[in-house]
């Protein structure tokens, strides 16, 4: 039994939970998410209202990533439903790419096809009018973004061994 505590405080260390920002990306708004400390589930924080200056979004997401602690970032990666890359999917990349200069963080691209029209529809179910879904439609995509990645990557999950 003391060589399972000892091999799971020995994981833990090596692989303290991390927290990770959930992006959406995209011309004019960017829709962040958070995952908890634990790495089982994402929050919606906030839409980010783009500004003219791209190093400004560039900057406000940095302080995100300072104030949450967060370990990676998670980015929205808009494919064609075909897999290929479409134009907003090379922009999308690029910002990524400059994001993750500027923070020294892993940069995550994920595929976030249809994760928009899912949003909405979580948004329509839940009772909200459409005209009020573009207030929090960006959040709500950067959550389904953030929470697929820790489902697909396994974050957050417990070892049965080690209970």
């Amino acid at each position: 039994m003391g060589f399972k505590l000892e091999a799971r405080s020995k994981k833990l260390e090596a692989d303290p939970h991390s927290r990770y920002l959930g992006l959406d990306v995209g011309n004019r708004r960017i829709g962040v998410a958070v995952s908890d400390e634990l790495g089982l589930t994402a929050q919606p924080v906030l839409t980010l209202e783009r500004r003219r200056n791209q190093r400004e979004d560039l900057r406000s997401l940095a302080r995100l990533c300072r104030r949450f602690g967060v370990a990676g970032i998670v980015v929205g990666n808009p494919v064609h439903l075909s897999g290929d890359i479409s134009p907003q999917a090379a922009k999308t990349q690029a910002f990524a790419a400059e994001l993750g200069a500027l923070t020294g963080l892993p940069i995550h691209l994920w595929d976030e096809r249809l994760t928009t029209r899912e949003a909405h529809q979580i948004l329509y179910e839940a009772g909200h009018a459409r005209q009020e879904h573009r207030r929090v439609v960006d959040q709500v995509a950067a959550t389904l973004i953030l929470q697929s990645f820790m489902e697909r990557q396994g974050i957050g999950n417990i070892d049965p061994e080690q209970k």
